[in-house]
C-alpha cells in the first residue's frame, strides 16, 4: 500500500490514506470491510458533515458501518493501521448530538488534521460528481454507482463515466526585481487581491494555459514558467496547478473585465501594503496563499485575509 506525504502549507493537499483502489471492484473484499466494527464512516449532505472538538481543532465525526444510514457509499481507503474508511452520502444529516455540529470543506479545510482534510476533500469531490452525473452523457439514461463511487455506469448503453477533473493553472506572476504581480477581479470587495488563474483548454499545454490567461487578463508576456504544486479543489471539481510565471517586463495592461486593477510589489511594499490594510490576501484554504508565501519567503499575517 502507498501512504501519500502530506504537502505541508496546502489545506486541501495532505491526504494520508491510501485510495486501496486495487478493491473498487472486488465487491467480496467491500462487503467484508463494511462488516467490520473497526471501519469508519463519513456521513455527508448536501457538502456537509458532522464535527466535534475545539472549534479551533475541529474533528471528523466518523460512525461505525452499523450506525450509517442508507445513502450512496463510497470507499475512501485504508490507514497504515489497515482501517478502512467509506462515505455515505444522504440528503439530510441526522439531528446531532451534544456538542456536534455540521459544516462544509471550505469552513473546514484548514482547521481539520491530514487524515480528516483527506477524507472530506475526497468524499466531496465525489459528492458533487455523482450529484451532478446522474445520466449517460451518450444516451441519456440513468447512470448507477460503480467501483465503490469512482465510476457510474450506464445500463442501457453500458457506458463507463468517470469523476470529472477540470485542470486549472494558477500562478503567481514575478518580474526581472523578483517584484509580485498581484490583482483584482472586478467582482470582488476593494482591497482583494491576489493572483491570476484559469481553466486549461482543450488541446493547450499547462505552459501555454499561464501565457496565454496572464496575456488575456493584464497583458504580461512570459518569458518562462516554473511548476510549483498542486492542489485539488472540488468547488466542484477543479485540479490547481501552481506556477512561477516569470515576466518579460513590467508592462501591464488590465482587461477591465475580469481583472480591474494589478500592481507590483517588493516584498517591502506587500508586507507594508497587508499591515496597512491596502492589500487582503487569499485564505490559507487556497493555492493562491502558498505561492504568495513560498516567494514571500515565510508566513503571512494570517488575520488579514478574506
Amino acid at each position: 500500500m502507498i501512504h501519500p506525504k502530506p504537502v505541508a502549507g496546502q489545506a486541501l493537499a495532505r491526504a494520508t490514506l491510501d485510495r486501496a483502489a486495487e478493491h473498487r471492484l472486488d465487491q467480496a473484499w467491500l462487503d467484508q470491510a463494511w462488516r467490520t466494527p473497526e471501519t469508519r464512516v463519513l456521513v455527508l449532505a448536501q457538502g456537509r458533515s458532522h464535527w466535534t472538538g475545539d472549534p479551533g481543532a475541529p474533528r471528523l465525526v466518523l460512525v461505525e458501518p452499523a450506525q450509517a444510514p442508507a445513502g450512496e457509499r463510497y470507499l475512501l481507503g485504508v490507514d497504515a493501521d489497515g482501517v478502512r474508511y467509506f462515505a455515505v452520502t444522504v440528503e439530510e444529516l441526522a439531528d446531532p448530538g451534544p456538542d456536534v455540529r455540521a459544516g462544509t470543506l471550505r469552513e473546514l479545510g484548514t482547521l481539520l488534521d491530514d487524515r480528516d482534510a483527506g477524507l472530506l476533500v475526497h468524499a466531496t469531490g465525489l459528492h458533487h460528481w455523482h450529484r451532478t452525473h446522474r445520466f449517460c452523457a451518450r444516451c441519456g439514461q440513468p447512470t448507477e454507482i460503480a467501483a465503490a463511487g469512482h465510476v457510474r455506469r450506464c445500463p442501457s448503453c453500458e457506458a463507463e463515466h468517470y469523476p470529472r477533473t477540470d485542470p486549472a493553472v494558477i500562478m503567481l506572476v514575478l518580474d526581472r526585481d523578483d517584484r509580485c504581480l498581484l490583482g483584482r477581479q472586478a467582482s470582488w470587495p476593494d482591497r482583494r487581491f491576489s493572483t491570476f488563474a484559469g481553466f486549461v483548454e482543450p488541446g493547450e499545454s499547462l505552459e501555454q494555459a499561464v501565457a496565454r490567461e496572464l496575456h488575456e487578463e493584464v497583458g504580461v508576456r512570459t518569458a518562462s514558467t516554473e511548476y510549483l504544486a498542486s492542489q485539488p479543489w472540488p468547488f466542484p471539481s477543479s485540479l490547481m496547478l501552481g506556477f512561477i510565471a516569470y515576466a518579460e517586463d513590467d508592462r501591464v495592461r488590465v482587461d477591465g473585465e475580469e481583472i480591474s486593477e494589478a500592481h507590483w510589489y517588493s516584498r517591502a511594499q506587500l508586507k507594508e501594503a497587508i499591515d496597512t490594510g491596502e492589500v487582503l490576501l487569499p485564505g490559507t484554504l487556497s493555492i493562491a496563499r502558498y505561492l504568495i508565501e513560498k516567494w514571500y519567503g515565510e508566513a503571512l499575517d494570517e488575520g488579514n485575509h478574506w
